[in-house]
């Protein structure tokens, strides 16, 4: 796997993550919701540190700089 996205789309990813995951530990989100907003944040953990978003390939979408051979 070839890594498709930058350190900004990265950091957002994971401060978005740490927000939600708070959001339910403090019970501000609950239910339903809260659960498909911690499953929608172990994604944006896992993506984040593995550098690569599945969603990107179809789309052709790369955040990363290219480098310069």
């Amino acid at each position: 796997m070839k890594k498709n996205m930058g350190n900004l789309d990265r950091t957002l990813r994971f401060v978005i993550a740490a927000a939600l995951i708070a959001l339910y530990y403090n019970g501000t989100i609950s239910g339903v919701l809260g659960i498909v907003l911690v499953v929608l944040a172990i994604i944006f953990f896992l993506t984040s540190f593995m550098g690569f978003c599945p969603l990107y390939l179809p789309f052709g979408i790369k955040t990363c700089k290219a480098k310069k051979e």
